[in-house]
């Protein structure tokens, strides 16, 4: 849905985002509160802009963890204790890509005219 571009550049700027925090690899990210924070951050934005989606556009991509990003969004926002950074760190590098392909998929769709 063309309704659903803002939520797409928003998540597409989240990714960037994580990437260029995270570009020195995972020792750094380990060792340094605040790309820690910066990180976390972003990851919730991100899952706040995924659950926005049109259910028809998430139905059309099963192979984005559309639920299990919503579900980390929770545990960020009511659970901030229970954040462990591995399994951050294991979020980034198996579904930050398939998230990413899937925006930028939708993207060049809408640029491009059927």
């Amino acid at each position: 849905m063309k309704d659903d571009i803002p939520y797409h550049l928003h998540i597409r700027e989240c990714i960037a985002r994580i990437q260029r925090f995270t570009e020195e690899g995972k020792r750094a990210v380990f060792a340094d509160t605040m790309i820690q924070d910066a990180v976390i951050r972003n990851l919730q934005v991100l899952a706040e802009s995924t659950q926005r989606i049109a259910e028809s556009t998430k139905m059309s991509h099963p192979e984005v963890p559309w639920h299990e990003i919503a579900g980390f969004r929770n545990v960020v926002a009511h659970g901030s204790l229970g954040i462990d950074l591995k399994q951050i760190w294991l979020i980034m590098e198996q579904n930050l890509e398939e998230l990413q392909g899937q925006v930028e998929t939708k993207l060049r769709s809408v640029d491009s005219p059927s």
